[in-house]
């Protein structure tokens, strides 16, 4: 029995005609494609990350290296800095033959009122200062020389709460400074005020 439809083909058997089945769709473009896609959105990510962390970083140094006027109060932290006087430098400080401290240079001294503004206790270090002069040098506080003029090094200032410190720098003899950075802690950005 032969279909009258479709003329017999040699090598062929006959038989009704059944429709072909669909072709399978490749699936591993699309595997990779999506693999790719994933990739490139957590490297832009990265990049929008690290570039908005950066922009932070800039923003905070910028803060941080530019100089509010002089007498002006600073915060950084949970602490307020007021510059109340800067002393004439001098080679001695200290009357007590054990404590006196000669100076490498000269000593700065730098009188400053530190206030707790925020809400719980917090302990105020004065060797997280720096002098600035006036090429930007930055000068580390002198904590041994700092004994002779302070009842403490470190003070733990109750919120609301100011001290009068005095902060000592050691620095080469006609040296100008320029700033003090303040820092209410060792890892926080800092706040600099001019000292003219």
């Amino acid at each position: 029995m032969t279909n009258p439809q479709y003329p017999a083909q040699p090598g062929y058997p006959q038989g009704p005609h059944y429709p072909q089945p669909p072709r399978k769709k490749k699936v591993w473009p699309w595997v990779v494609g999506g693999i790719l896609a994933v990739i490139l959105l957590m490297f832009g990510g990265c990049v929008a990350l690290i570039g908005g962390a950066a922009n932070e970083v800039a923003k905070a140094e910028e803060k941080r290296n530019t100089a509010a006027s002089a007498g002006s109060e600073v915060r950084d932290g949970k602490f307020s800095f007021l510059v109340k006087g800067v002393e004439e430098p001098v080679t001695v400080i200290g009357t007590n033959d054990i404590l006196k401290e000669q100076a490498q240079g000269e000593f700065i001294q730098v009188h400053v009122d530190v206030t707790n503004v925020g809400n719980e206790a917090q302990h105020y270090f004065g060797s997280n200062q720096k002098l600035i002069d006036d090429q930007g040098r930055e000068f580390a506080n002198d904590t041994g020389a700092e004994i002779n003029v302070n009842d403490h090094l470190t003070e733990e200032i109750n919120p609301g709460n100011k001290v009068s410190i005095t902060l000592v720098f050691d620095v080469p003899q006609g040296t100008v400074p320029a700033a003090v950075e303040f820092h209410d802690s060792a890892f926080s950005g800092g706040a600099r005020v001019a000292l003219k």
